[in-house]
């Protein structure tokens, strides 16, 4: 009874020294799938020294291991790694060293590695041991399907905004595996667990899967993204205020199409009405044409006839006086056939001096 409360003793004073001068930073939790590659990055600071009797002694790390689901990891208790082992795990490799880096990989990955790893050192006085309880939880997951998670819960993106998708699953997100992205079928240049977008464009809308590159099994259900577009929105918000001037247009376009068809509907009359003219005038022509067919004729011969008249006219007045000597000279005749004889002359006169005129 006393030797195990001796060992209590020290095993709490070596938890108290490493609280003292001792620390490990692990990891967040870690996914993992069956049959993967995971690297648990460690670092730790041991402690340099020790007071004994009054006097620093200095200590140095000698042993360094990993165990599973224990809190000390101390005495028998089975370790994945320790460096005193001479038939290491060949799954569990060190990549670490004595000094500083404590970080482990786990290759093949199986089901019995859903457990807390914790990481303990030890140095050449039993002052120097100490184990980190917090630990790292790795949580192993077998074919599970994959999920998208946004970082924007709106159903329709706008553009310029900015979207952070995850391919996670529904306990965990893998930090360390190679990822597979899609969209619409088409497989995307990124390979990490988080697929930015942004600024968002129409281009960006479709339907987005992901899934682990060493299980195409995993393969989540298509996650869709809408992206409203830029012209689409300013002509909602914008449409209150065009009314007005979209209105002045089609009502100055709808005023210059009646203009128009009103000019061509009085050109129209009035090259109808003209051709009814001309039609009416050439029917009379030709009605008169056919009553009188030496109209145009007659018209001529008249015309000259007017011409002669007045020539006649013309000498008339000029042998006046001498045709009323003439004609008072026949006067003093008795018988008809002289004042004959006279008209004949003066007629003779006056066709000679028509063709003297002529």
């Amino acid at each position: 009874m006393a030797v195990w409360d001796k060992k209590t003793v020290w095993s709490f004073m070596f938890l108290l020294a490493g609280v003292a001068g001792e620390l490990v930073k692990y990891p967040p939790p870690v996914c993992a799938e069956k049959g993967s590659t995971v690297t648990l990055p460690c670092t730790f600071t041991p402690l340099k020294s020790f007071n004994q009797n009054g006097k620093e002694v200095p200590l140095r790390i000698v042993r360094v291991l990993w165990c599973v689901n224990h809190e000390i990891c101390q005495g028998t208790t089975p370790s994945v790694y320790d460096s005193n082992s001479t038939m290491p795990d060949p799954r569990y490799q060190y990549l670490g060293d004595k000094k500083g880096n404590c970080t482990l990989q786990i290759k093949d990955i199986q089901m019995n590695d859903n457990a807390i790893f914790r990481f303990r050192m030890e140095a050449d006085n039993p002052a120097g041991h100490y184990t980190d309880v917090s630990g790292v939880i790795v949580t192993v997951a077998g074919a599970t399907k994959m999920r998208i998670k946004s970082s924007s819960d709106a159903g329709e993106l706008s553009q310029n905004q900015n979207v952070t998708l995850s391919c996670t699953t529904t306990f965990c997100t893998f930090h360390q595996l190679e990822f597979t992205w899609f969209k619409d079928g088409s497989p995307l240049p990124q390979s990490g667990p988080t697929l930015q977008l942004g600024p968002l464009t129409a281009k960006d809308s479709g339907n987005y899967t992901c899934g682990l590159k060493i299980n195409n099994k995993t393969i989540s259900q298509p996650y869709a993204v809408r992206v409203e577009e830029a012209e689409e929105k300013e002509k909602d918000e914008g449409a209150g205020s065009d009314l007005p001037l979209i209105a002045g247009l089609v009502f100055g376009v709808l005023l210059l199409l009646f203009t128009l068809i009103l000019v061509l509907f009085i050109i129209r009359r009035r090259r109808s009405a003209a051709d009814d003219g001309q039609a009416a005038v050439g029917g009379e022509l030709d009605q008169k044409v056919s009553q009188h067919p030496d109209a145009t004729y007659s018209s001529i011969t008249e015309a000259a006839e007017q011409q002669r008249a007045e020539r006649q006219q013309e000498v008339r007045q000029e042998v006046r006086p001498a045709a009323e000597e003439v004609n008072y000279a026949a006067v003093q005749f008795k018988h008809k056939n002289q004042a004959r004889a006279a008209e004949e002359e003066v007629d003779a006169v006056i066709y000679s001096a028509v063709a003297s005129r002529r």
